[in-house]
């Protein structure tokens, strides 16, 4: 991971330290189980919890062992014999590596999950908050970049809302995904170890027993949760893309907050640069970056290899660790978004009444001339206006075939925005539920 791009706290879960907890904790609730089964004495069980319960691993000493053993569960197992002494002979009865490897992953990527989780419901806070400010904010809409209809910057960012509670629906399908425990043997058989001991670890470190492991926890549920990530850092991307565009000086209806003391060139000093927007982009590509291997990790040899091991240490931290700081760092620039409202209704108006250009050819059909005569009327006198040759309206009130059909009151009548903004409360309704403020 970057850590120019990490949140302690995010940080922290991929740590050394708090990977050997978790495996500590996955071999000592494995010892509890058989104890509890007979396998092991009751009393080593609980001097593996005494002795190593409240440790420091020594990190620095596991990396020695590990040199010598090129093994990394070996490497922990002995440096845990150091600590806890004769009974340690009890850890690891029956189990292989990558028992513990892939539920100290599970764990490790549930309590990242939980931190994506709140992430996103602090995005989902600032865009409902800012969505009913902006409610009835006119502005223009745009298709392929180009002036539309009119909507309002409200629904823009009640979409992107919808959007996010979609992507709280996906991070905890991919939390439910990835958190399964696999206790079950060499080959996943449970030839050497009993299914109940999986069930008691699965149940004190908050996972499910996985249905069929094949030595490793099946790595299409891996799959899966890299994609879902994906998908949410697409939708960072969606809305900061969507900034970045608002923000440039020819547009500027919406600025990222500019602190005191900030400066935004190194050599020119007006500048005022959408870095935060930009930021998001380029984490969201790190994000998407993790799904092609995790993808490739499914189709692993037979019942394991360990081709995915090197994959995952990469991808797991970097993935989730960039995402949950996108998101904080988009809660907090949607919170402190500039609008800039009259800049909006001027870009609204710059095209002379071109919005309106669909109201005007429904009412002509409506009065009975043929589509295609009514979309011709409309568009020759809309291309005068591309040209610089007049108002939209001024012009279709000139146009004998226009007239015939409709009364200079008619037509003004359909330059009103409120028609394109008739149901706007029907879509915050859906979208935040009824008589939402």
């Amino acid at each position: 991971m970057i850590p120019r791009y990490a949140r302690p706290e995010a940080a922290a879960i991929w740590s050394p330290q708090s990977r050997f907890k978790i495996m500590f904790e996955i071999e000592a609730h494995a010892a509890d189980a058989m104890a509890e089964l007979g396998v092991i004495p009751a009393a080593a069980a609980a001097a593996i919890w005494e002795r190593g319960g409240n440790v420091l691993f020594d990190v620095d000493r596991i990396d020695e062992i590990e040199r010598e053993t090129k093994h990394d569960v070996i490497a922990f197992l002995t440096h845990v014999t150091e600590i806890v002494g004769p009974e340690a002979r009890f850890l690891h009865q029956g189990m292989t590596s990558s028992d513990v490897n892939d539920t100290a992953l599970a764990v490790q990527l549930t309590r990242a999950t939980d931190l994506l989780l709140e992430g996103v419901e602090l995005v989902l806070a600032a865009l409902k908050r800012r969505a009913l400010e902006q409610r009835t904010t006119a502005t223009v809409g745009r298709s392929h970049g180009i002036h539309a209809e009119p909507t309002t910057f409200g629904l823009k960012l009640a979409g992107h809302y919808a959007e996010f509670n979609r992507a709280r629906d996906r991070l905890a399908m991919a939390r439910f995904e990835v958190a399964t425990c696999a206790i079950s043997g060499p080959v996943g058989t449970f030839a050497s170890v009993d299914p109940r001991v999986e069930a008691h670890v699965a149940e004190r470190l908050g996972l499910r027993p996985e249905p069929v492991s094949t030595q490793v926890i099946p790595r299409d549920r891996h799959a899966a949760y890299f994609a879902a990530l994906a998908v949410v850092a697409s939708s960072i991307e969606r809305l900061a893309t969507e900034i970045r565009h608002l923000q440039r000086t020819e547009v500027l209806e919406v600025e990222e907050f500019f602190d005191v003391g900030q400066k935004g060139s190194s050599a020119m000093p007006h500048k005022r640069n959408p870095i935060l927007t930009e930021n998001l982009t380029g984490l969201a590509r790190l994000v998407r970056s993790a799904v092609t291997p995790a993808m490739e990790n499914v189709a692993l040899w037979h019942e394991r290899d360990i081709s995915h091991s090197s994959v995952e240490r990469g991808i797991a931290p970097d993935a989730t660790v960039h995402l949950d700081f996108a998101l904080r760092r988009l809660a907090t620039l949607m919170e402190r978004l500039i609008v800039y409202p009259e800049n909006m209704r001027k870009n609204l108006d710059r095209m002379g009444g071109l919005v309106h250009s669909q109201q005007v050819l429904l009412a002509l059909t409506q009065k009975g001339m043929a589509r295609e005569a009514a979309y011709s009327a409309v568009q020759r006198n809309a291309m005068k206006v591309w040209r610089g040759e007049g108002q939209f309206l001024e012009l279709l009130k000139a146009d004998p075939d226009v007239t015939a059909q409709l009364t200079d009151a008619e037509l003004t009548d359909l330059f009103d925005l409120a028609w394109h903004f008739k149901h706007v409360d029907t879509i915050f309704d859906r979208v935040f539920g009824e008589g939402a403020t």
